[in-house]
């Protein structure tokens, strides 16, 4: 089982970066495909970004494509997402959730394919 904790959201101007991390306890986080979802007021949670087990493989939603990057070091078993350039519109709550599957662009959008989830950190943008 993994626990999850994401950190580092805040209140940022339009343009500007933040950082998020995603924390995980437990030893095999690294056989976790682990993603990056968010949900705005009022709207259904959408996916943002995944990267498979090893880091070798992402997948970015288009809306955040040349603008988010996501990483992870599994000897810290954290995921990071880099986030440039942002709008107003990504202001949302940001999940960190993790699977133990294989990688599959098709599949690691899905939200429902993921098993572990975090709590969220808020991201603001202001115009």
């Amino acid at each position: 089982q993994v626990q999850v904790v994401e950190s580092g959201g805040g209140l940022v101007q339009a343009g500007g970066s933040l950082r998020l991390s995603c924390a995980a306890s437990g030893r095999t986080f690294s056989s976790y495909v682990t993603g990056w979802f968010r949900q705005a007021p009022g709207k259904e949670r959408e996916f943002v970004t995944a990267i498979s087990q090893r880091g070798l493989n992402q997948y970015y939603a288009d809306s955040v494509k040349g603008r988010f990057t996501i990483s992870r070091d599994n000897a810290k078993n954290t995921v990071y997402l880099e986030m440039n350039s942002l709008k107003p519109e990504d202001t949302a709550v940001y999940y960190c959730a993790a699977r133990p599957k294989y990688w599959s662009i098709a599949e690691c959008s899905d939200a429902s394919g993921y098993d572990y989830w975090g709590q969220g950190t808020q991201v603001t943008v202001s115009s």
